[in-house]
């Protein structure tokens, strides 16, 4: 199992370089759109593509989201709790996100295939087909379910319970 969380692991980081690139290209075409409109140009694509990188980046990135803990939390209760408790909350914790994960992958593939079968374009001047960008919801949620199958796995694994198993601990 420690090879399977530490291939997830990597997978997330990959998620993350992925996400950063989406970031910066959304940052480049904003930049190229607020110089070439105050250059008296008109423009049409830009927002819309710098949106769907940016809402990429967010569904891309979570799963390296996930493992780094870089989400927003409320631990109060667990440190009430001991060890043991701890770590059945983790796995209450990781089993219900990878429920709520599964089950929005899946309605976002859905929605994809729908999309793809209906030709659905943004409706926009641009007017890019939607399915890519419906896309990214199930592939950044299932990567964020597979990511939590490596939580339950990495709770499973004794004292360093909860601990990256990439990076510095490993």
């Amino acid at each position: 199992m420690r090879k399977f969380v530490r291939f997830v692991d990597r997978l997330s980081d990959a998620c993350a370089v992925a996400a950063s690139a989406m970031l910066v290209a959304a940052t480049l075409i904003v930049c190229y759109m607020v110089v070439y409109r105050w250059l008296g140009n008109s423009t049409w694509w830009e927002i819309e593509l710098a949106t769907y990188l940016i809402v990429g980046a967010v569904l891309v990135g979570s799963p390296f989201c996930l493992k780094t803990r870089g989400h927003i939390g409320v631990d109060l209760f667990s440190h009430l709790l001991g060890p043991r408790g701890r770590r059945i909350l983790a796995r209450v914790l990781a089993l219900l996100g990878l429920a709520v994960c599964l089950y929005l992958a899946w309605e976002g593939l859905q929605l994809t295939l729908e999309a793809m079968h209906k030709n659905e374009r943004s409706g926009s001047l641009w007017n890019p087909p939607r399915w890519p960008f419906f896309a990214l919801m199930p592939v950044g949620l299932g990567l964020t379910a597979l990511q939590y199958v490596a939580e339950l796995f990495r709770t499973e694994s004794g004292p360093e319970a909860g601990a990256p198993v990439s990076g510095q601990g490993a």
